[in-house]
């Protein structure tokens, strides 16, 4: 499908081109109606100069129930911040910018790059801004206080006076993304790459009800409509890690056990399927609602929070989107800390009075991917069995331990205990068997 571009006075401005900017925000405004000018800083200049080839436009794949749908976007300016002419244009946008959002790796890169930091780049620009002209800032980089961090940064550049009538808003995204480079992937797929001349293609799934928080402003009303703003968005956020993202990752290392490749495939194995939704439902859920049922927020009721686990454990299993098992088990360390989504959600649970026995089965699982992939890390705890089968209570204890640091609680020998319960188990066993 391809649009044409809409004319209004609006004018959105993008920081960083992936998958969560080009095909969520971007496209959200572009898609809206309601901007006329659409401007974004990427560094990567082959990308840059491919879209401005390609007349300011891009194609996306947008993964639909049983289709796959390609979406151009059309009349973007793409700029690069280390060319000077480019960050000029750029600032000078940000000036006139009503909307404004940030998709960056991680919060660690506001400010970097000097005269290309994006907080520097930001606050030159909303110094220009005319002070009747309020703005927002989406902060898009998967942490809890990105917009405060973000905030942060720019009153280090940027007068007190410069940043009234400008709010930075936290998001919680919970739309699955992804960028393919492999040309076989892409053609069995049927996908159409970024542009002619940019061998990846960009496949995301359709959803689009991305929480942001409550706009303060007076009379500011927002260009991209389809997003729903929240008063505290703390409670949704634990939602999207202790829910999506723990049982996303559940999925992906039993599937890995298993031998499986792609996240679709988990379908065809009900006992992966049981295990996540009885670790969403009986055990997340369960623990956030008691956590936050004073909200009085469907979400949070037994009701709200079924249907949610129901509705990602469907769009999680698509084939056309394309998710693999190598993608989502890399980064065992990080998904094994103490905060965040295994135990994380286990000490939620625990708090609670809940056994968070199906949440340890993915635990246990991580584990055993963290052992065998050991030979793919790049500064190994000490701790570390070199074989899965040397596995001990004390060896776990130990690994575990160190990969937490001092970040423990009174429920760190619960945690071990649960996780080594789930190792010996005979239903993990049964995960175990690659081809079952």
């Amino acid at each position: 499908m391809t649009t044409t571009m809409h004319s209004s006075k609006k004018t959105f401005v993008g920081f960083g081109f992936g998958p969560i900017q080009s095909a969520l925000f971007l496209f959200e405004a572009f898609m809206s109606g309601n901007f006329s000018r659409y401007v974004v800083a990427e560094v990567d200049a082959a990308l840059v100069q491919a879209v401005r080839r390609n007349g300011g436009a891009y194609t996306i794949n947008i993964a639909r129930k049983g289709v796959t749908e390609q979406v151009t976007v059309r009349g973007v300016e793409l700029y690069n911040p280390a060319v000077a002419e480019d960050r000029s244009k750029i600032i000078a946008a940000i000036g006139a910018a009503n909307e404004l959002a940030t998709a960056l790796p991680s919060v660690k890169f506001f400010d970097v790059g000097n005269q290309a930091s994006v907080a520097k780049m930001l606050a030159d620009g909303l110094s220009r801004r005319p002070s009747d002209r309020p703005a927002v800032i989406y902060a898009a980089e998967n942490h809890n206080h990105a917009a405060e961090i973000l905030l942060e940064q720019l009153r280090k550049h940027a007068s007190a006076e410069a940043l009234k009538g400008v709010q930075v808003l936290n998001t919680v995204v919970g739309k699955m993304s992804g960028v393919i480079g492999e040309p076989d992937v892409i053609r069995q797929l049927g996908l159409t790459t970024m542009t002619p001349a940019t061998p990846r293609a960009i496949l995301v799934e359709e959803f689009n009800r991305i929480l942001v928080s409550r706009i303060t402003l007076p009379g500011f009303r927002r260009g991209i409509e389809v997003f729903v703003e929240k008063d505290d968005l703390l409670p949704f956020e634990e939602a999207k890690l202790y829910g999506h993202n723990a049982i996303h990752a559940l999925i992906g290392y039993l599937g890995e056990l298993r031998g499986l490749t792609a996240i679709s495939q988990a379908v065809d194995h009900p006992d992966i399927m049981q295990t996540a939704r009885q670790a969403f439902v009986e055990e997340s859920g369960k623990a956030l609602i008691r956590k936050y049922a004073e909200l009085r927020d469907p979400l949070f009721t037994p009701e709200g929070y079924r249907a949610y686990a129901d509705d990602l454990l469907e769009r999680m299993v698509r084939p056309n989107l394309n998710d693999l098992i190598v993608r989502v088990t890399r980064d065992q360390l990080r998904k094994l800390s103490y905060d965040d989504r295994f135990f994380g959600t286990m000490r939620l649970a625990l708090r609670y009075g809940i056994a968070p026995t199906h949440m340890a089965m993915g635990a246990a699982a991580a584990v055993v991917s963290l052992v065998r992939h050991s030979g793919t890390l790049k500064d190994p705890p000490a701790s570390l069995p070199r074989t899965a089968s040397e596995l001990t209570e004390s060896s776990l204890r130990d690994l575990l331990l160190e990969i937490w640091g001092e970040t423990t609680d009174e429920h760190v020998q619960a945690l071990i205990q649960l996780t080594w319960q789930a190792l010996g188990s005979e239903i993990f066993r049964a995960f175990n068997q690659p081809g079952r």
